[in-house]
Parts: C-alpha cells; sequence; structure tokens
C-alpha cells in the first residue's frame, strides 16, 4: 500500500490531518486503533474560533456547530458552592442560536467569521469521519495499531497490525505524521522525550446519566458550572442539555490515588445531592493536568504533532486546538514539497514555528492553572451559609472567580495573538509583533502574525476570499501585480491575486503597507509597498531561500 502521508492516529488532529492534505491534492493512509465509528470518550468540550475557521475552509462549519447542546441552552459558565446551590457569579456566552450575532459580551465581537464553539467530542468527531471516509483520496485503516517504520531519504516504510486478524500491512509514503496521542508510538521511534511538569492536578473524570439533574440546578443552566464548597471541588459539563452530563472531581495534593477516593460520594458532594437522588455512571476516564512538551518534534521525515508533541492542563480549550494549529501548520508545507512547488527545507519551519507556541501556551496554561487550583484550595469556610457572611463571602469568590476565568473562556490572545517569530520562510522587516496574554491581543500586519479580519463591502469576511495557497493582498490598484505573479508561476507556488478599496471595503488600519502577502494557514509571511526581488521574495516563501 503506498501514499503520499501516513497518519497515525484517527482522533481529530489526525482525521482534519487527513483531510486538509487530501483537500491539497495529497493522498492519505490514516491508521486508528478504534473499530469504525467507535465514538470517542467524552474529552475535549470545546472547539476555538481558529479551529472553526478551519472547519469554515473545509466546508464543514455548518455541520459541526449544528451539534451538541440545544440551540437555546445557555453557553454559560457559572460558579456555584453546588450544582443545586447557590451561584457565585457568571459568564455570559450566546447560545448557537445566538452566536453569530450576540454583541457586547466578553466572549462576542470576535474578529473572526467564526466564533468558538462549545460542543462535546462525541458530537462533532463523527462528522470529520464521515467526510474521511468520503474522500477517496484517504483510506482509513480502522481497527488497525502502529507496530514500527524505517525512513531513508526517500520515503517510510511502515508497518501496521490489524487488531481484526493480526494481519500485517505494509505501507510506503512519503512522509509520517505521528497524531497518536501522549503515549506515542511515533514519539519514541524518533527519540522523543516529555519534557516539564508530570502532575499538575489528578481529576476524577465521570460521564453521568442524570435526567433529573436539569431540573435540580440553585440556578439557570449552563454549558459549563464550576462548583466551590470546602466539602469537594468540581466542574460539571453539560454535554446534551439534556441528561448526560460530565463531572471533573478535583483531587487534593494529598490525593494521590483515583481508586481511594469514593467517586458516587465525591459527584454527589459536587451536586449537591443525597444518595438517594438518581445518578448512573455511564463511563470514566480519570486524568492527570501536566505540563509536557517533546524535546523532538520531527526527525527527517517523520513529525509529531497535537498530545504526542504536547501536553498540558487543557485550561483555555487548548488541549486539542493546539494540536490542529500544529496539524494545519504542517499539512500545507507538506502538501508544497509533494505538489513539487516547494523546497523540502520548507519543513523546517514546521519545529521553528511550532514548537515555541507550544513551549508558551503550554506555560500560560500551567499559570492558569495554578491559580485556580490556588482558588478552590482556600475558600473561606462559611461560603455555604444562609447568613450575611455567607453571602459576602460568595460574592467576593465569585467575583474573583469571573475576574480569573474570564481570561480562559475569552480567550482571544490564545485565538488570535500568537505570532511567528524565527521562521525560515517568513520575511521580517523589523518591526516587533505585538504582545499578547491568553485574553488580550492587538491586531498586527508585521510578519508572523495572523492576517488581521475584515468583512468587504459585499459582506464577505477575508478570510472567505483568501486562497488555498499564497494570498497577495493589493491595497494600491496601480500596482503592476505581473512579475510577481510570473515568479510564482515559474515554479508552481499557488498565489492569487486580491484587491481591494480601503474605504469601499472598510480595511483596518492595522495595514499599513500597500501590499501583504498572506500564507495558506492566515498568517502574514510579507508586507511592503512595492517587490523589488520577485524570484527572491517567492524562493523565501517556498523554503528555497539561501539565506536565513
Amino acid at each position: 500500500m503506498a501514499c503520499d502521508v501516513l497518519v497515525i492516529g484517527g482522533g481529530p488532529v489526525g482525521m482534519l490531518l487527513a483531510i486538509d492534505l487530501a483537500a491539497r491534492g495529497v493522498t492519505v493512509t490514516l491508521v486508528e486503533a478504534r473499530p469504525a465509528g467507535q465514538l470517542p470518550s467524552v474529552k475535549c468540550n470545546h472547539i476555538a474560533s481558529r479551529t472553526m475557521e478551519t472547519f469554515r475552509r473545509l466546508g464543514l462549519s455548518r455541520a459541526v456547530r449544528a451539534v451538541g447542546l440545544p440551540d437555546d441552552f445557555p453557553n454559560d459558565i457559572v460558579f456555584r458552592t453546588r450544582m443545586t446551590g447557590k451561584e457565585m457569579a457568571r459568564i455570559r456566552i450566546p447560545s448557537r442560536q445566538d452566536r453569530y450575532t450576540a454583541t457586547g459580551g466578553p466572549d462576542t465581537d470576535w474578529p473572526t467569521p467564526e466564533p468558538p464553539h462549545r460542543v462535546n467530542q462525541i458530537h462533532f468527531e463523527p462528522i470529520l469521519f464521515a467526510r474521511a471516509a468520503a474522500d477517496p483520496r484517504i483510506t482509513i485503516l480502522s481497527h488497525c495499531r502502529f507496530v514500527s517504520a524505517t525512513q531513508d531519504p526517500d520515503g517510510v516504510s511502515a508497518t501496521i497490525e490489524s487488531l481484526d486478524d493480526g494481519r500485517t500491512i505494509t505501507v510506503q509514503a512519503r512522509y509520517m505524521a505521528g497524531c497518536d496521542g501522549g503515549t506515542s508510538t511515533v514519539r519514541k521511534l524518533i527519540g522523543g522525550q516529555l519534557e516539564g511538569d508530570a502532575v499538575i492536578q489528578r481529576v476524577q473524570s465521570t460521564l453521568i446519566d442524570s435526567p433529573a439533574l436539569l431540573g435540580a440546578l440553585g440556578s439557570g443552566p449552563a454549558w459549563m458550572s464550576y462548583n466551590y464548597n470546602p466539602e469537594r471541588a468540581g466542574t460539571v459539563l453539560a454535554i446534551d442539555g439534556i441528561r448526560r452530563w460530565l463531572v471533573h472531581n478535583y483531587l487534593l495534593p494529598d490525593e494521590a490515588d483515583f481508586d481511594s477516593i469514593d467517586r458516587d460520594a465525591g459527584i454527589r458532594a459536587i451536586l449537591g445531592v443525597d444518595c438517594d437522588f438518581p445518578i448512573e455512571i455511564v463511563a470514566h476516564e480519570d486524568w492527570i493536568g501536566r505540563r509536557l512538551v517533546a524535546d523532538v518534534f520531527r526527525k527527517d521525515r517523520i513529525f509529531i504533532a497535537g498530545d504526542a508533541a504536547h501536553l498540558w492542563v487543557p485550561y483555555a480549550g487548548y488541549g486539542m486546538n493546539a494540536g490542529i494549529a500544529d496539524a494545519m501548520d504542517l499539512s500545507w508545507q507538506l502538501a508544497g514539497v509533494i505538489q513539487g512547488w516547494a523546497s523540502p527545507n520548507i519543513l523546517d519551519a514546521y519545529v521553528a514555528e511550532r514548537k515555541p507556541i507550544t513551549e508558551q501556551v503550554s506555560r500560560f496554561a500551567m499559570s492558569h492553572a495554578a491559580r485556580a487550583i490556588r482558588e478552590r484550595t482556600t475558600l473561606p469556610p462559611d461560603i455555604e451559609d444562609d447568613t450575611p457572611e455567607g453571602e459576602a463571602a460568595r460574592a467576593q469568590v465569585g467575583e474573583a472567580a469571573y475576574r480569573l476565568n474570564v481570561q480562559q473562556f475569552a480567550c482571544a490572545g490564545l485565538n488570535y495573538g500568537y505570532f511567528y517569530d524565527a521562521s525560515p520562510i517568513i520575511a521580517y522587516d523589523g518591526d516587533a509583533q505585538p504582545a499578547y496574554t491568553m485574553h488580550d491581543y492587538v491586531q498586527s500586519t508585521v510578519p508572523g502574525c495572523r492576517v488581521p479580519h475584515f468583512v468587504v463591502a459585499d459582506g464577505r469576511p477575508l478570510y472567505d476570499l483568501l486562497g488555498a495557497g499564497y494570498s497577495l493582498l493589493v491595497f494600491d490598484r496601480s500596482f503592476d501585480v505581473a512579475p510577481i505573479v510570473k515568479a510564482a508561476a515559474g515554479c508552481g507556488l499557488p498565489l492569487s491575486v486580491l484587491h481591494f478599496d480601503r474605504t469601499l471595503d472598510r480595511v483596518p488600519a492595522e495595514y499599513t503597507h500597500n501590499l501583504l502577502i498572506a500564507r495558506p494557514d492566515g498568517h502574514v509571511a510579507w508586507r511592503g509597498n512595492a517587490i523589488e526581488d520577485p524570484s527572491g521574495l517567492v524562493d523565501r516563501l517556498r523554503g528555497a531561500a539561501r539565506e536565513p
């Protein structure tokens, strides 16, 4: 069996890598240990805006946004003493029916055509699987295990074992990507080791069925509920908005053994219900929050992405979403090499770009986790009391919880603020990229930053106009585009040209130059007012420049 790219791991990261590669004309073999169509566990619960933009580009955003909670179910984050207890604060998040139109809240007015979507992985992964299974460029080897691989200057030869009958399958590929999770066999194959903090938080995680809980809530429903009380702190997520709930029981520092904690008692303490309240445990997948980053992301023709490359406490929903950002950075570069317009050297950019961002985001998540742990382990003893002192304690805790957590649930900085400042395929001009936090960022056209969003005169967002390859944005109609178009065509580099009227198209002030080249992943590759060396610039973009 032969293909262009072999992808190990059929979760959201691996499937999106395969789907995006196939959309670029690349043939893919996708290996997944689960049987075809088997649902994943209830792990990921949030699709970030940048990921929704990827779904939009691939024609998947409408289908993905249509699943999950009911249309009118509040996507709020609420802070209570217990699920049936007193509310202390609420971060307002629009429901699906208001997602595109809501304004004025902390999680509205996003600079994008696709704001975030709160939905569990069990709802949207089948959509990705159906798309991948229907694509003639993708071959899915379900219920199969990656065993080993060797590589030479021409490609990778991998051994795959069928878990149905034990037969061995050999796959020949030009490149291989390991998206096979935290215990990644591919990472071990290339000699990668995880470095960082092995244990930040232990969490007893349980999916429950409880139709009565929705009617017993202490205040209005919410997508995510933080429950703070001196007995047991935990988070509860609405999975279907009807009866299924995911309960995260945060173990205390001295509770090192998951099995030593009475699961049912912990759940009931978080919910605030007695032993007669109807609860059925459906499944559980306990986990440990970590901050670990692989020291190696690549060895020659083999790459890793997602949890295979980094593990951290999933604050801001940036576990899966960071992995998808890895995959989207790798995909267009691999496609460029396979299609022949890019030099193999372009692949050096994957590690140069993604590894520093991974380190930075992991530290954001760890810092936030440390503050959250302090918050829920230093609660006032009278927080549940029906007294003026108890009311004051709840107000104080609620205000602090809102202030801390609005940063991760309206994390525009993590979505749009990160930039690539040391990439071999970006033409820098000496200006510094603006700093960002988890919550805050400044739109900028400095090379390496995300291309600033705007909506043109006919109502279409810029991101719907950008091509699958590079896009030259022209804000001066007198500019002669012929030389750069000719240089790109000479080596096959895909380049579309877009002309804009600064006034009619309401071009933001951040576009300080008359010309800008956007990469396939929406980052600024170059900007300027003239192109003095079109061939040299094209060589920079395609990884063929002789100088860094």
